[in-house]
């Protein structure tokens, strides 16, 4: 179990704040901590690290691809990563590390939005294209992983867990009344939504994209491919 912690906008990322949201995940990485911030600064990644597979410090998050400079940050387990990192390695893809943190990012960079068909596991990550300057963000398809965001006007963000996001500046604490109603006949929260109107979940099975600089926020299910594809 990892925590995961990622802030977007058309201004400055408050690293205090981003340092902060991520010291709210620490139970769930208690070996490591790590951040990163784009060149402009608009863009701020970090990830409290809990140590599984790899366990040197070739494997720290969040990382960047050493093709295509691509960052991620990254929580589960991809149980079929052995297999994705031969295949990839025949496709021309060189790796520095031995976790199946690095074959997201080689996925990525070979398959695009199609990327998450081919993981076979428990995960959810966020992935910033340097590129094209979006957010490519997945979830696994039964949901084991949780992944949380907000998206305003002039900023998104998205976390392991609610908690940090409630440190941001300006957000609504205001309780969803349709949520609670569906959570007291239900036992729990459907869709997308949590307890709070202001924040929401990525569903199981999906992903979303996120350009930055046009603020243009698009959400689909992933198609799970025969497992021969994979």
């Amino acid at each position: 179990m990892c925590g995961i912690v990622g802030f977007a906008g058309l201004r400055p990322v408050d690293r205090p704040l981003l340092q902060r949201a991520a010291d709210a995940l620490s139970h769930r990485g208690p070996d490591s901590y790590g951040e990163w911030l784009s060149v402009d600064s608009n863009v701020g990644l970090a990830h409290r690290r809990l140590a599984v597979i790899d366990l040197s410090p070739a494997a720290h998050q969040p990382m960047v691809d050493n093709e295509t400079g691509n960052v991620l940050v990254y929580n589960g387990e991809v149980y079929n990563f052995q297999d994705l990192r031969q295949q990839l390695s025949e496709f021309g893809h060189t790796f520095t590390s031995q976790s199946d943190t690095e074959v997201v990012l080689k996925a990525y960079a070979e398959w695009g939005t199609d990327c998450p068909a081919h993981l076979e596991g428990m995960f959810a990550f966020a992935i910033y294209d340097i590129r094209r300057k979006e957010f490519f963000i997945a979830r696994d398809r039964v949901g084991e992983k949780p992944l949380f965001y907000r998206h305003s006007a002039s900023e998104f963000a998205f976390a392991s867990e609610v908690r940090p996001l409630l440190k941001l500046e300006n957000i609504s604490k205001d309780i969803s009344k349709q949520n609670l109603n569906y959570y007291f006949n239900l036992q729990y929260s459907p869709s997308n939504l949590t307890m709070y109107e202001d924040i929401k979940k990525i569903e199981n099975s999906s992903f979303f994209e996120f350009d930055i600089k046009n603020k243009k926020f698009e959400i689909n299910k992933y198609i799970i491919e025969n497992k021969q594809n994979y």
